[in-house]
């Protein structure tokens, strides 16, 4: 090897390698707060919040704002979004169209398909993801620090997330998915609490109430 070759070389991992050591600072302090935000919300008994989804295409002049509110306690939940209420008490998941009169019951761990599962937001950053450290904002008072996440996957639909979390507190505080199809979509948590008192039977679902509605179960 020459030693004008040589020095290229060199000069060439001079500037990969600090390139390689941010990326991966990055990727684990990104990671890491994640982590500490799913430890926090798994650690409550429950939790309450209400939220606004935000769907937006500029090229299509779309616009779309929709509110909702959850209860979440482990592995149940339940959900009222675009007037339809979801109740998943752990074994069969509820879907109550009262526009329609009709009951959807599904045998499974809750993935239906609505579009918003509330479970999903402890950890569905877990896999298929790389993660950079992004922006920081303080809103309204409030420190957000985005995280940025990179779907592996070569065949998305989605070109990256952005979560925004509350550091002191360590809360959810928004979920922005930007789509290759240039339709983007938005979460906002609000009035997020924890350990709230709930009727025992809150995540039940009660057949008494619809009497008079169109039952569909799966098999």
């Amino acid at each position: 090897m020459t030693a004008k070759l040589n020095f290229i070389l060199k000069l060439i991992l001079l500037q990969i390698i600090p390139y390689c050591l941010a990326f991966s600072q990055g990727h684990e302090k990104s990671r890491m707060l994640l982590d500490r935000v799913s430890k926090n919300m798994l650690s409550k008994e429950n939790m309450n919040f209400e939220f606004v989804y935000k769907l937006e295409n500029s090229k299509e002049k779309i616009t779309q704002e929709i509110k909702g509110n959850a209860q979440i306690s482990g592995e149940k939940y339940k959900l009222n979004f675009m007037d339809i209420q979801q109740i998943y008490d752990g074994y069969k998941t509820y879907t109550i169209i009262p526009e329609n009169e009709e009951i959807n019951i599904e045998t499974g761990d809750g993935n239906s398909d609505l579009m918003i599962k509330p479970t999903n937001l402890i950890n569905f950053y877990t896999s298929g993801y790389g993660y950079e450290w992004d922006i920081k904002q303080i809103v309204m008072g409030r420190t957000i620090q985005y995280v940025k996440l990179l779907p592996i996957e070569e065949n998305s639909d989605v070109k990256y997330l952005l979560i925004g979390v509350d550091i002191n507190n360590l809360n959810l505080f928004k979920i922005i998915e930007i789509g290759k199809n240039g339709t983007n979509t938005t979460l906002k948590i609000e009035n997020q609490s924890y350990n709230i008192s709930l009727p025992e039977n809150h995540f039940n679902f009660d057949t008494e109430l619809y009497k008079d509605y169109f039952i569909n179960e799966d098999s």
